[in-house]
């Protein structure tokens, strides 16, 4: 067995003085099982081992793998997973493989954020509100100055034939933009071209109709110039969902500096109030812009026609208001038409989930199956 011996005994610049004297030995491998700390054992390798033991009398092995190596270890890693299709354009076409749905980690969207997304479900086999979500994520694009790789069509139809061959009749389309690969640099100046991901994934949709509780989040909220804005960029979204979930609750809900109701960390949320008769939605001037929501409105019409609802309003409304509201909802994607009944430590109404917030899920749930093509994008299979 050949081995090559490195030891270094000077103090390394940037290393701390208990990582300065280290021993590297990097040998042939014949060792037992590999394991990722992630719960799976790995094969052995034929390649290489590199081998740290410091002062600290502490020491492990680092397999140095081979590129099928590597692909192997994706598949176990990919195991189970419902990843059904995914484009990139940086290797310029579709893989069903989930062992190939990888990332350039060079790309500014992994290392730097500088990258935008959207989703779009898919319903018995049509891409709902495909072309409502496109436009967003180009609008996103264009405010993280983000340039297109394609041309709006190209990208459309990138994106329906990705979901054609992934065979996937219900479940979700996710894409992102990005300011594409380069380096490592803050700026990116060195990334030659943008780049489009896609992916396919197979999702059930449970319709959930049991209301819900919602916290105040004590994260700060996004200023409108990033919150309007659908970027990768989900620290602060995730850090509230989390304090929520750590607090027994389904969701936070982010109030504006004025003291108005914002939104939640991935929904819009919305309010029936003057004795059930009106719909009221916070405005979008400082918050995402979601696609789900703004169907919604157009749907309430149905009611008011009904004359189960008088009008529809989108206007400020204080946490106040929204917890004296009669009926309270979120609204998402995610969600569809959520029911919440308690706010805090305040029960909305009588605590029970609204006829309003139901007829809305209704609506939502049969233009979802049956709307117009507006909306309902054939996939052909």
């Amino acid at each position: 067995m050949s081995s090559r011996f490195v030891s270094c005994r000077e103090s390394i610049a940037g290393f701390s003085p208990e990582l300065s004297v280290h021993s590297w030995n990097l040998r042939f491998l014949s060792e037992a099982q590999y394991s990722s700390g992630c719960g799976l054992r790995f094969p052995r390798t034929r390649g290489r081992t590199l081998m740290c033991s410091g002062s600290n009398s502490h020491s492990w092995n680092v397999p140095v793998l081979s590129s099928n190596e590597v692909v192997e270890r994706l598949k176990l890693v990919g195991e189970g997973k419902q990843f059904m299709a995914m484009y990139s354009s940086v290797v310029g076409g579709i893989t069903t493989d989930p062992a190939a749905m990888v990332l350039p980690l060079d790309d500014h969207m992994v290392h730097r954020g500088h990258g935008v997304f959207d989703t779009a479900m898919i319903i018995n086999g049509h891409l709902y509100e495909l072309d409502q979500h496109l436009d967003r994520i180009l609008r996103s694009a264009s405010m993280s100055k983000i340039p297109l790789p394609f041309d709006r069509e190209t990208i459309r139809r990138i994106l329906i034939q990705t979901a054609s061959v992934s065979g996937c009749r219900y479940g979700s389309l996710r894409y992102w933009l990005s300011a594409g690969p380069g380096d490592f640099a803050l700026s990116p100046s060195q990334c030659p071209k943008p780049s489009l991901y896609a992916i396919v994934y197979q999702k059930d949709f449970n319709v959930d109709r049991i209301g819900v509780k919602v916290v105040t989040s004590s994260v700060p909220i996004k200023p409108p110039e990033f919150a309007t804005v659908k970027s990768v960029n989900y620290l602060p979204n995730a850090l509230s969902q989390m304090e929520a979930e750590a607090k027994g609750a389904f969701a936070g809900i982010w109030v504006d500096s004025d003291g108005f109701i914002a939104e939640g960390p991935n929904m819009n949320v919305a309010f029936v109030v003057n004795g059930g008769k009106e719909l009221v939605m916070p405005r979008f001037d400082n918050v995402l812009s979601g696609c789900t929501a703004k169907r919604t409105i157009t749907l309430a019409e149905q009611l008011v026609r009904k004359g189960m609802l008088k009008s529809v309003r989108v206007m400020d409304m204080t946490v106040e208001d929204g917890k004296n509201a009669d009926e309270m909802m979120l609204l998402g994607s995610g969600v569809l038409v959520k029911p919440v009944i308690q706010w805090d430590e305040e029960v909305i109404a009588d605590g029970k989930e609204g006829h309003i917030t139901n007829a809305l899920l209704d609506l939502l749930l049969e233009d979802m199956s049956s709307g117009p093509p507006s909306v309902r994008v054939l996939v052909p299979y």
